[in-house]
């Protein structure tokens, strides 16, 4: 019953409401922040992804998925807390080949799983997972289903956004996630600099590899979407 009155099952109901799950063609590009085209693409998972095995954690509707199966020829397994995202995602993109959606807690998926990965990856958005749940756990979980030197790759709000600081400890602090019809809902969220995230990926065997900053050139005066990346040891 929780998963039915957290923030994402909400947000999941209203974008159902709104936009009817159907057929989709994938996007030709992947993104990593809110703004469309701003910063990397699908290439900072590595320059040749056919037939590398690809984990998303926070699929939502699964737009990357499908991009990086159609035109990667990647395979991918998009994983989401809730059962009607993941619905929605197999309405859109079911007939993409070299696609796989699963509903579950990311925690709960990596634990259970058997397979392990050429590269992980969780998006900045609604859905996205790293910073949303005790980095000291997922971060330990995400290590173990990656390959020697696979890559994890996450997005995450820039803890300096509209002038904010980075958390000064590892404690997480409230947030909001705004729903489509503009009202917010508390979350609780881990927001780093690059050193404290440095910090918690080598406890768990993962060298940071970049820590980019994200900033539309016009609508923002700060940094919005920090896109960092990571190799196992």
């Amino acid at each position: 019953m929780l998963a039915q009155v957290c923030p994402w099952y909400a947000h999941a109901a209203q974008r159902l409401a709104i936009s009817p799950a159907q057929p989709l063609t994938p996007p030709a590009r992947m993104e990593w922040s809110t703004h469309r085209g701003l910063g990397p693409g699908a290439e900072i998972l590595g320059r040749d992804l056919r037939g590398k095995r690809l984990l998303e954690l926070g699929c939502g509707p699964g737009h990357n998925v499908a991009h990086l199966a159609q035109h990667h020829q990647a395979r991918v397994t998009g994983v989401d807390l809730v059962g009607l995202q993941v619905r929605r995602a197999r309405s859109h993109y079911g007939h993409i080949g070299g696609v796989t959606f699963a509903a579950g807690h990311a925690l709960h998926h990596l634990h259970a799983t058997g397979q392990t990965f050429d590269a992980i990856y969780s998006v900045f958005g609604v859905f996205g997972v790293v910073g949303l749940v005790a980095p000291e756990l997922l971060l330990a979980a995400i290590s173990r289903r990656l390959k020697s030197n696979g890559l994890l790759a996450f997005s995450v709000p820039h803890p300096a956004r509209a002038g904010r600081h980075p958390s000064p400890d590892d404690r997480p602090r409230e947030d909001y996630v705004t729903m489509p019809d503009r009202s917010r809902l508390p979350i609780a969220r881990w927001e780093f600099d690059a050193r404290r995230w440095a910090a918690h990926l080598s406890r768990t065997g993962l060298r940071i590899t970049s820590a980019i900053e994200l900033r539309h050139p016009r609508l923002d005066p700060w940094p919005t979407t920090f896109l960092i990346t990571a190799r196992k040891r």
